[in-house]
């Protein structure tokens, strides 16, 4: 089979998914078509004039900070073409000119785009590809720019630090857990922010702070009090990443809708590929009111990869002796142990809020986010303008009261 051939393929498999996702059938598409959609149409297919499901919009502020919630309920499809809506405008304004800029510095092309997608499409949580078919719909925007801008994170190194105490550790004994994203401010994809609260109609309800037209999840919370937070440890002289697997925004995703507990977390995390090299913390606040670190090694040529699970207080932790009962962190060596040693037992929100201030990689600080996963409260900042998040205001979101739709009722608790 020639490159030529497999590249069809793959984009043929992938528009299969796109049309399941429509709800439409294979023989229904003609070969014309998916030559169509490949060279940047949108999705085809009739429009429902009530495609179901719901979407609302609010706006949280403090001081200079102002950062849109995107509240959408249904099926993937239809949250992806409610928040597509929703968020018309500023996908219009991002991501063509943010895939232009990285196919620019990657030094990438369409096709090499298509081939990554393909390749990893085939990994990926079909919850996420039906949600991407709607968010095309909402937005007017082309699948395959849309595609392409999922797949950038795939081909792309940065690094980012994370945080998780609980119990005995925090001021309430409930889980806090940080996420600091450390990324290219160039892009200027955080002057397009938005939190995205996702009620399916099967699976949990959840949260990822985002960006206008991103569905995959960096870190997020859902109504179960699972809080998850990533790391990258692959730099670019490991580059080309292992591009048969989800990129591990999409399996984010997989996990906030599915796990009930930290143990259901890990378990699904292991059956999964990593592409790259990783840390995360996985946290958990209502069930199992711990969290753990995780390593996964890739590369080096190991026929698969080796994965280490610290807990709280690890001997084995490579960060060990400065490790605590009932902290789990990875900050790479930026200093918040002293912190964390000092302020245990009076850990709350804003003073994880000002140790993550103090951690991030300056000059690629995107966004920073503290997660209350016992009572289910967050609060991100973004970079904007001449500032890094670390120097912004913190917003902050009550996902327990959320009552996007103003009927009286929490959204997620429906109380």
């Amino acid at each position: 089979m020639t490159p030529t051939e497999i590249l069809r393929f793959g984009l043929r498999g992938l528009w299969t998914a796109t049309l399941l996702a429509l709800g439409l059938t294979a023989d229904s598409a003609k070969e014309a078509s998916l030559l169509g959609s490949a060279q940047g149409s949108p999705v085809p297919g009739a429009i429902a004039a009530n495609p179901g499901g719901s979407g609302h919009r609010l706006s949280l502020s403090n001081g200079v900070a102002r950062v849109p919630v995107a509240v959408v309920r249904g099926t993937p499809h239809q949250m992806g073409r409610h928040l597509g809506r929703l968020m018309r405008e500023e996908i219009a304004r991002l991501a063509p000119a943010t895939l232009a800029g990285f196919k620019s510095e990657l030094k990438v092309g369409d096709e090499t785009l298509d081939q990554a997608w393909a390749l990893t499409a085939g990994h990926t949580d079909p919850r996420v590809l039906q949600q991407i078919a709607g968010l095309a719909e909402g937005s007017g925007q082309p699948v395959r720019l849309l595609q392409h801008l999922h797949c950038l994170p795939l081909l792309m190194p940065y690094s980012c630090s994370s945080i998780a105490a609980w119990g005995e550790a925090t001021e309430d004994g409930h889980l806090y857990q940080t996420r600091n994203l450390d990324w290219s401010l160039k892009a200027g994809a955080h002057e397009f922010p938005v939190l995205v609260v996702y009620i399916p109609d099967r699976g949990h309800a959840h949260v990822t702070p985002s960006f206008a037209g991103f569905l995959g999840a960096h870190c997020g919370m859902n109504s179960r009090g699972i809080v998850l937070s990533e790391i990258g440890d692959a730099s670019a002289k490991e580059m080309p990443y292992d591009l048969h697997a989800p990129h591990f925004t999409s399996w984010f995703r997989s996990i906030l809708f599915d796990a009930d507990s930290l143990g259901g977390a890990i378990d699904l995390f292991g059956r999964i590929p990593p592409t790259k090299a990783y840390h995360f913390v996985f946290g958990d606040g209502r069930t199992e009111k711990r969290s753990v670190k995780i390593r996964a090694h890739t590369g080096g040529g190991r026929p698969k990869p080796l994965i280490d699970v610290w807990k709280d207080n690890d001997a084995a932790d490579e960060l060990a002796p400065s490790v605590l009962s009932c902290v789990v962190y990875h900050d790479e060596g930026r200093g918040a142990f002293p912190t964390l040693r000092e302020q245990r037992g009076r850990l709350n929100g804003p003073r994880l809020i000002d140790l993550a201030n103090r951690i991030p990689i300056r000059g690629s600080n995107v966004m920073n986010a503290v997660f209350d996963a016992s009572a289910l409260r967050l609060w991100v900042s973004y970079a904007g303008g001449e500032l890094e998040a670390y120097q912004r205001p913190y917003v902050f979101l009550d996902l327990a009261t959320l009552d996007a739709d103003r009927d009286g009722r929490s959204d997620i608790t429906g109380r």
